[in-house]
């Protein structure tokens, strides 16, 4: 598939892009307003072998319409490029929506499609560019001046100056949990499935009426998992509650380490507006977060404290919440997330649903997971630009992780079909907490506080960590092999420069490779939102290609 006029392949500047979702799309969508600059002839070659390229399998077109995104549409600001004919998502609806709801991400992935059409027809026609898409493996990376070489499943080498790998989080060897239940269950007639596509399982749980099934994990992907067990088997929700079909399985154990369910965003604007910063708190916390990054670790959380607090504090009044009080708080989130507000589970579903709806008075921990999400962008901007040590960024990191049970909160809508679910008595969350697992002949007994219960099928709803040492998929282990992928520590992800340039195992930066996205966590921060797919990343990362381009010499 190609777009673009012919040229000559040894006077023109050469780019490949491995892996294409809406991280690639967001890439290319910046560097198409920049090309003309680099007086070049470029060729864009996109590698991706997947059926649903600019989208990704995340954001799938042919995923269910019960997969829900956890951002409402008043909340989806990703932003079109210059001279784009697709406009915002919100333009782009074909269909009258409410602006509290969330979307499918389905109808996400269509309008990320709408955005790669686009891109395709018109975003490179101001500049002597030629884009083409590649439905191909790529198996190998190698280092061969003047630039890099990328070895093609079933095809020739081919040579680039630049190469940008947007791989999402590429399959990874299972931990030893799960590795054991794979094991398990390829010896017995117990059966494991990953939550995720969405389809496949919905397919898969057609066979496991009346059976037992446990779901590791309790964030934004069991609700995913849940519908496909309940709703796409046919059941209902109506405002009476959950109306089963009789072929759901006979019951649906969630699962994690604290058995705490997210926390869901307030139910409409009118609610969320409560939680906004005003415009100097948001410019004092600007300047704290730039602070922090470049700081120690102590000295970090005393600048993120003192733009937090006071916010929380003012939003709080009416309960008469103190700063001593958010700061206690807060001491214990840096050193032991969520163990200052965590109860039981049926309670803090219920307490969520109650928060969310308006119906309970806020909570420290609530009101500061609601601004920390609004100032998601501040926080980006501050981290990503990349001056903090190893230490300072997993400090920071950690906290940021431990809040998303508030700031990356799920519809209010999705807690309480949950809470019907339980109530149908379709699902239970006796065994939630870190429950005891040991294998039988037909599955395994979960066990917690003298009871117990036998499963036939657990299902994977854990998103793995982004760890550079358990990726098998090429081609990043011969990358990191020759070490030019390094972790900014053990608990982090890959180091890069502030443009997405990988640094080696010097330290000193790879010339022309270039990794954006999840894989980066520890250069970058805040990698899970979509936003941040759009966003400066993907800025920096094009004006670093226009600089290496504008003087050095087409690779041969």
């Amino acid at each position: 598939m190609n777009w673009g006029g012919d040229m000559r392949a040894k006077d023109m500047a050469r780019i490949a892009v491995i892996g294409f979702g809406p991280r690639g799309l967001g890439a290319l969508e910046a560097l198409s307003q920049r090309l003309r600059e680099t007086g070049r002839r470029v060729q864009i070659d996109i590698y991706e072998p997947s059926p649903f390229p600019g989208a990704g399998p995340n954001f799938a077109p042919s995923d269910p319409e019960y997969c829900l995104l956890n951002i409402p549409y008043q909340d989806i600001a990703i932003r079109p490029p210059q001279g784009s004919a697709v406009g915002s998502f919100a333009d782009w609806q074909n269909k009258p929506f409410d602006r509290d709801d969330f979307p499918s991400r389905a109808d996400m992935g269509r309008y990320l499609e709408a955005r790669r059409d686009d891109l395709f027809k018109r975003g490179f026609t101001k500049s002597d560019a030629k884009i083409t898409l590649l439905r191909k493996n790529v198996e190998r990376v190698s280092q061969e001046a003047p630039g890099w070489c990328l070895h093609i499943e079933n095809g020739q080498p081919a040579h680039y100056d630049e190469v940008l790998l947007t791989l999402g989080q590429p399959p990874v060897e299972p931990d030893a949990q799960w590795a054991s239940w794979q094991a398990h269950a390829a010896q017995s007639t117990a059966e494991v499935a990953p939550a995720y596509p969405a389809a496949e399982l919905c397919d898969r749980a057609s066979e496991w009426q009346g059976q037992c099934v446990a779901i590791r994990g309790l964030g934004l992907s069991t609700f995913d998992v849940l519908r496909s067990l309940t709703i796409a088997q046919g059941g209902r929700f109506d405002a009476a509650g959950y109306h089963p079909s009789g072929r759901e399985p006979a019951c649906i154990l969630p699962f994690s380490l604290n058995g705490q369910p997210p926390f869901p965003k307030p139910q409409d604007a009118v609610l969320d507006a409560l939680f906004a910063p005003t415009p100097e708190e948001t410019a004092h916390f600007a300047r704290a977060a730039e602070a922090a990054v470049c700081a120690t670790p102590q000295e970090a959380t005393a600048n993120i404290n003192g733009a937090l607090a006071p916010v929380v504090t003012r939003i709080l009044a009416p309960q008469r919440v103190n700063d001593t009080q958010v700061l206690d708080w807060l001491a214990t989130e840096w050193a032991d997330p969520g163990t200052q507000d965590r109860q039981a589970p049926m309670d803090a579903l219920r307490h969520g649903i109650a928060l969310a709806a308006g119906h309970a008075a806020p909570t420290i921990g609530y009101a500061l997971g609601q601004v920390w999400r609004k100032w998601q962008d501040e926080w980006r901007a501050a981290f990503n630009p990349g001056c903090a040590t190893p230490e300072t960024a997993k400090h920071l990191i950690d906290f940021d992780e431990g809040l998303k049970r508030y700031s990356y909160g799920l519809p209010l809508s999705s807690a309480r079909e949950l809470l019907a679910l339980i109530d149908a008595g379709q699902t239970d969350l006796s065994f939630a907490v870190d429950p005891g697992i040991i294998e039988t002949s037909q599955g395994w007994m979960l066990g917690v506080g003298g009871q117990q219960v036998e499963v036939s099928i657990i299902i994977d709803a854990v998103l793995p960590a982004p760890a550079l040492s358990n990726i098998s998929v090429p081609p990043l282990p011969g990358l990191i092999t020759k070490g030019l992928i390094v972790a900014v520590s053990d608990d982090l992800a890959a180091a890069t420069e502030p443009d997405g340039t990988l640094r080696d195992q010097s330290g000193s930066p790879v010339s022309g490779l270039c990794l954006l996205g999840r894989l980066a966590l520890g250069s970058v921060t805040a990698v899970d939102s979509l936003h941040d797919c759009f966003g400066h990343s993907a800025d920096r990362w094009a004006d670093g290609v226009v600089a290496r381009l504008r003087n050095a010499r087409p690779a041969e």
